[in-house]
Protein backbone atom coordinates (compact mmCIF):
# COMPACT_ATOMS: atom_id res chain seq x y z
CA UNK A 1 0.00 0.00 0.00
CA UNK A 2 1.09 3.38 -0.73
CA UNK A 3 -0.79 6.18 1.37
CA UNK A 4 -0.31 9.65 1.20
CA UNK A 5 -2.13 12.92 2.78
CA UNK A 6 -2.30 15.96 0.95
CA UNK A 7 -4.13 19.51 1.08
CA UNK A 8 -5.46 19.13 -2.14
CA UNK A 9 -9.74 19.43 -3.59
CA UNK A 10 -10.39 16.16 -3.77
CA UNK A 11 -12.27 16.77 -6.52
CA UNK A 12 -9.25 18.04 -8.99
CA UNK A 13 -7.42 14.32 -8.53
CA UNK A 14 -7.07 12.45 -12.25
CA UNK A 15 -9.58 10.41 -13.06
CA UNK A 16 -7.69 6.84 -12.61
CA UNK A 17 -8.37 7.88 -9.26
CA UNK A 18 -11.93 6.11 -7.82
CA UNK A 19 -13.47 8.64 -4.73
CA UNK A 20 -14.58 7.41 -1.33
CA UNK A 21 -17.12 8.91 0.87
CA UNK A 22 -19.32 7.94 3.77
CA UNK A 23 -23.13 7.93 3.62
CA UNK A 24 -26.09 6.04 4.87
CA UNK A 25 -28.32 3.31 4.08
CA UNK A 26 -30.85 6.11 2.99
CA UNK A 27 -28.75 7.52 0.84
CA UNK A 28 -30.15 11.27 1.80
CA UNK A 29 -26.76 12.60 0.81
CA UNK A 30 -28.09 15.97 1.86
CA UNK A 31 -25.13 17.69 3.64
CA UNK A 32 -21.53 17.66 3.93
CA UNK A 33 -19.04 16.42 0.88
CA UNK A 34 -22.05 14.15 0.14
CA UNK A 35 -23.98 16.73 -1.53
CA UNK A 36 -20.62 17.38 -3.93
CA UNK A 37 -20.87 13.52 -4.86
CA UNK A 38 -24.31 13.60 -5.61
CA UNK A 39 -24.22 17.11 -7.54
CA UNK A 40 -21.15 15.85 -9.50
CA UNK A 41 -21.49 11.96 -10.01
CA UNK A 42 -25.26 11.88 -10.80
CA UNK A 43 -26.04 9.89 -7.88
CA UNK A 44 -30.01 9.81 -8.40
CA UNK A 45 -30.83 6.78 -9.63
CA UNK A 46 -28.44 5.18 -6.76
CA UNK A 47 -30.52 7.43 -4.12
CA UNK A 48 -33.87 6.28 -5.51
CA UNK A 49 -33.13 2.77 -5.55
CA UNK A 50 -32.19 2.95 -1.36
CA UNK A 51 -35.75 4.60 -0.90
CA UNK A 52 -37.35 1.31 -1.03
CA UNK A 53 -34.30 -0.15 -0.98
CA UNK A 54 -31.64 0.63 1.51
CA UNK A 55 -28.20 -0.34 1.34
CA UNK A 56 -26.85 -2.96 3.69
CA UNK A 57 -24.56 -1.21 6.78
CA UNK A 58 -20.96 -2.10 6.47
CA UNK A 59 -20.62 -2.52 3.04
CA UNK A 60 -19.35 -0.18 -0.02
CA UNK A 61 -21.51 1.05 -2.91
CA UNK A 62 -19.25 1.21 -6.27
CA UNK A 63 -20.92 4.00 -8.99
CA UNK A 64 -19.10 4.56 -11.52
CA UNK A 65 -16.06 6.24 -10.07
CA UNK A 66 -17.59 6.72 -6.32
CA UNK A 67 -17.69 4.20 -3.73
CA UNK A 68 -20.18 5.10 -1.17
CA UNK A 69 -19.52 3.53 2.28
CA UNK A 70 -22.38 2.84 3.68
CA UNK A 71 -21.36 3.37 8.02
CA UNK A 72 -24.90 4.19 9.16
CA UNK A 73 -28.63 3.32 8.95
CA UNK A 74 -30.15 7.20 8.45
CA UNK A 75 -28.51 10.51 7.47
CA UNK A 76 -28.81 11.97 10.74
CA UNK A 77 -27.15 9.36 12.44
CA UNK A 78 -23.84 8.41 13.13
CA UNK A 79 -21.62 5.32 12.78
CA UNK A 80 -19.42 3.31 15.29
CA UNK A 81 -16.10 2.25 14.48
CA UNK A 82 -17.32 -1.10 13.86
CA UNK A 83 -19.65 0.17 11.04
CA UNK A 84 -17.09 2.03 9.78
CA UNK A 85 -14.21 -0.66 9.88
CA UNK A 86 -16.83 -3.24 8.33
CA UNK A 87 -17.09 -0.59 4.63
CA UNK A 88 -13.89 0.13 4.98
CA UNK A 89 -12.95 -3.87 4.92
CA UNK A 90 -15.89 -4.09 1.80
CA UNK A 91 -13.88 -1.25 0.15
CA UNK A 92 -11.04 -3.43 -0.42
CA UNK A 93 -12.92 -6.31 -1.60
CA UNK A 94 -14.55 -4.23 -3.91
CA UNK A 95 -11.37 -2.25 -5.03
CA UNK A 96 -9.37 -6.26 -5.51
CA UNK A 97 -12.27 -7.25 -7.34
CA UNK A 98 -12.65 -4.63 -9.80
CA UNK A 99 -9.01 -3.90 -10.24
CA UNK A 100 -8.97 -0.52 -8.51
CA UNK A 101 -5.50 0.49 -7.74
CA UNK A 102 -5.80 4.12 -6.88
CA UNK A 103 -8.24 5.57 -4.56
CA UNK A 104 -8.71 9.18 -3.00
CA UNK A 105 -10.77 10.46 -0.32
CA UNK A 106 -11.65 13.56 2.52
CA UNK A 107 -10.77 12.54 5.76
CA UNK A 108 -14.08 9.77 6.03
CA UNK A 109 -16.20 9.52 8.99
CA UNK A 110 -14.36 12.43 10.76
CA UNK A 111 -16.17 15.64 9.05
CA UNK A 112 -20.20 15.23 10.32
CA UNK A 113 -20.25 11.42 11.54
CA UNK A 114 -17.49 13.01 14.39
CA UNK A 115 -15.14 9.63 14.30
CA UNK A 116 -11.74 10.63 15.39
CA UNK A 117 -9.35 10.80 12.12
CA UNK A 118 -6.43 8.99 13.88
CA UNK A 119 -8.27 6.40 14.18
CA UNK A 120 -9.85 6.30 10.84
CA UNK A 121 -6.33 6.55 9.49
CA UNK A 122 -5.36 3.42 11.66
CA UNK A 123 -8.28 1.51 10.13
CA UNK A 124 -7.80 2.14 6.91
CA UNK A 125 -3.99 1.52 7.17
CA UNK A 126 -4.24 -1.21 8.82
CA UNK A 127 -6.69 -3.21 6.17
CA UNK A 128 -4.95 -2.02 2.99
CA UNK A 129 -1.95 -2.70 4.30
CA UNK A 130 -1.14 -6.09 2.50
CA UNK A 131 -2.11 -4.27 -0.94
CA UNK A 132 -0.86 -2.88 -4.01
CA UNK A 133 -3.47 -0.12 -3.66
CA UNK A 134 -2.63 3.77 -3.53
CA UNK A 135 -4.69 6.03 -1.03
CA UNK A 136 -4.63 9.36 -1.35
CA UNK A 137 -6.47 11.70 1.57
CA UNK A 138 -7.17 15.01 0.23
CA UNK A 139 -7.37 17.59 3.43
CA UNK A 140 -9.09 21.24 3.36
CA UNK A 141 -6.66 24.13 3.53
Amino acid sequence: MKYEETYKDLFTVSEEYYLAHCISSDAAMGAGIAVEFRKRFGLGSFQEHAKSNPYPIGTCQKVGRVLNLITKKVYYGKPTYQTFEASIEDMKQVAMNNGINKIAMPQIGAGLDRLSWAKNREIIQNIFNDTDIEILVCRFK
